[in-house]
């Protein structure tokens, strides 16, 4: 057994060994942001032209959009979290939002109508700084319309900072939108904006034709947009890796620490089946970088009873592997109904293919001998003409012949 090393993770102290320990979780954030910056000033001072974006340093302003590289934690479970994809993802709010710079451009995609939602947000008990920064509203219907090129798409990509979905279409986005916005880290961000059902005699009071059928209140939209914005998306899929953004690289150690808690106290709580149980390993990179280790489970397994001795190992292994090749096979046959058919076809074929070829070996030695017949022949004839050629008298007494049947005819 390899001996226990204490260079990458860190034993909980006290309490049960399923948490977090902050200080490792604080230590791999300064060493990858130490790490992140280094190697862009690397690449800057390699590089032969002089990047025009302003660097945090010369910024004036705090709230100013600065190109930074994005902070993922990886969190490997021991059995597949869900058996199928899921296109809507999940929420965790963060204490500290990826995008907190207030002039970052908000677009919206909705449901339609379209003119509720942009009514909403022009009321007066909306916002005014949230709703400065929405800059664009789109309707469902004029996405499929407008934004069916891929030059259209990666131009309103570039118009924007966030964008923003209404939940009961955000399924619908990514054969709408394609790779160029679920490629990077521009994913739109479910929100949910259909209004609250009301209950008893307000259902049958409220009015039909009024614009809360189609969305919430204005106050009530600014905080589903609030909330969202300072939310980390999850991507589900049936893997035992799930990769979630967490920060970015103008994030302090501090606070990068704080987001990994939050993110993964939400997915124990909330997504892994089984809590912490369920949980191998923990870490957290960049996307060019090596994966640091936060924490790391102690065993491979789910349950004791998932650890079997050596014999029965061997035993469970041999079954494994009969039942694959009888599933193999039950697959085959269901995807070539018609094998059986076609392999007796195929018989047939070769039967029917062996007996043609024994036909023309059969006709090709007729053909030799009737050939050498005739050769034989024509040698006999060749050869008798020569030896009237050689005997002149032969020619003569046939003559003679004849003038004496004609003589006798005549008498």
């Amino acid at each position: 057994m390899a001996p226990e090393s204490t260079t990458l993770t860190a034993r909980v102290e006290s309490g049960s060994p399923y948490q977090l320990e902050k200080s490792q979780v604080l230590k791999a954030s300064t060493a990858l942001l130490q790490h992140i910056k280094s190697e862009s000033e690397r690449k800057a001072l390699e590089s032969d032209t002089k990047s025009l974006l302003p660097s945090i340093n010369e910024s004036s302003d705090d709230d100013a959009v600065v190109e930074s590289e994005p902070v993922w934690l990886v969190l490997t479970t021991k059995k597949h979290i869900i058996d199928q994809k899921r296109l809507k993802p999940g929420k965790i709010p963060l204490p500290f939002s990826l995008h907190k710079a207030s002039s970052s451009t908000i677009c919206l995609i909705t449901a339609d109508p379209q003119r509720a939602f942009k009514d909403a947000i022009a009321h007066p008990s909306f916002p005014v700084t949230l709703a400065s920064q929405i800059t664009r509203i789109i309707g469902i219907e004029k996405v499929t319309k407008r934004y069916k090129s891929f030059e259209s798409r990666r131009q309103l990509l570039s118009e924007h900072d966030i964008f923003l979905a209404d939940d009961r279409i955000i399924t619908r986005l990514p054969k709408l939108l394609g790779k160029i916005f679920y490629g990077g880290s521009k994913r739109p961000i479910p929100v949910s904006l259909q209004p609250y059902k009301p209950k008893g005699d307000a259902a049958s009071t409220t009015p039909r034709d009024s614009v809360s059928k189609f969305t919430s209140s204005p106050i009530q939209v600014a905080k589903e947009i609030e909330a969202a914005i300072s939310c980390a998306q999850i991507h589900l899929s049936p893997s035992t890796t799930t990769s979630i953004r967490v920060g970015s690289s103008i994030f302090t150690p501090q606070q990068l620490a704080e987001n990994v808690d939050a993110v993964v106290e939400g997915m124990v709580k909330k997504f892994v089946p089984k809590g912490w149980r369920n949980i191998r390993a923990i870490h957290i990179k960049g996307p060019n970088t090596m994966a640091l280790p936060v924490w790391l489970a102690g065993e491979l397994w789910l349950q004791e009873e998932d650890v079997l001795e050596d014999e029965d190992a061997k035993a469970a292994l041999a079954l494994a592997n009969q039942k694959g090749r009888k599933r193999k096979g039950r697959e085959e046959d269901v995807e070539n109904p018609n094998k059986q058919a076609k392999q007796t076809k195929r018989l047939e074929d070769s039967d029917l293919s062996a007996e043609m070829a024994e036909r023309r070996a059969k006709l090709r030695q007729q053909k030799k001998e009737v050939k050498a017949e005739i050769d034989g022949q024509v040698e006999g004839k060749k050869k008798k003409k020569k030896a009237k050629k050689s005997d002149p008298d032969a020619g003569g007494i046939r003559v003679k012949t004849k003038k004496v049947k004609a003589i006798l005819a005549s008498t």
